[in-house]
């Protein structure tokens, strides 16, 4: 059997990884979990939650998906990207895949182009039809400064993990992205040793699962956990 682990993002949820999981068992018979992290949810309950916890539930959930299955894959979403970059590196799995990865953070290049969006929107009175800008009112006075820096130390205590990561890698990257620079793909290319793919999506932000290239994506992430070249 194959088992897929997909986990999600800093102040996020199952939710944000919801359309490829759903695209993967629609097409195969992969015993899939995309669990939520304790604090995490569509509910935010981060106030005293520290980022070993995280990283725990997220490895008791793949070593049941290991005990049950003969191969197994991980897909991890920004914050989860990187703890599933720890997991690849502390245990056999098949393939791992990154979207929208937080090696590096924050494009204050991309943000000022959102924030434009977000004035131009309001003078049209659109705001309430913006996507992103909803995502970013919902998080308003939810994420308390300690889980900042809980997600900062997450980010410290796996990024050398990415040296000892030993599986093929896929690392999708949102073109658009206001938290990524999408360039940080590049320096995650060469920290990891595997041999590793990386493709832009032209239209997609942060968001890389919700976005405009959802269906590409989907069918990109398919193809390579499939092995298909």
């Amino acid at each position: 059997m194959i088992g897929c682990l997909c986990i999600h993002g800093f102040t996020g949820g199952p939710y944000e990884v919801e359309p490829l999981k759903e695209y993967l068992l629609q097409r195969t018979n992969w015993y899939i979990e995309a669990p939520t992290l304790p604090g995490h949810g569509k509910e935010l309950a981060l106030d005293s939650v520290h980022y070993e916890e995280w990283i725990d539930k997220a490895e008791k959930e793949f070593l049941k998906i290991n005990e049950k299955c003969d191969k197994v894959f991980i897909i991890g979403f920004s914050m989860g990207g990187m703890i599933a970059a720890y997991l690849a590196a502390k245990y056999k799995i098949n393939r791992l895949v990154l979207l929208s990865p937080s090696r590096k953070y924050i494009s204050i290049k991309q943000m000022g182009i959102d924030i434009v969006e977000f004035v131009k929107d309001g003078l049209n009175k659109q705001l309430s039809d913006n996507p992103l800008f909803q995502r970013y009112i919902s998080k308003t006075g939810s994420v308390p400064v300690k889980a900042t820096v809980e997600f900062l130390k997450c980010m410290k205590f796996t990024k050398p993990y990415l040296q000892q990561v030993s599986c093929p890698v896929l690392i999708a990257q949102g073109i658009q992205d206001g938290m990524v620079p999408y360039k940080a793909a590049y320096f995650l290319e060469e920290e990891i040793p595997s041999d590793t793919q990386v493709m832009f999506f032209h239209d997609s932000k942060h968001h890389i699962c919700l976005g405009d290239d959802k269906d590409a994506l989907n069918q990109a992430v398919y193809s390579f956990l499939r092995d298909e070249k």
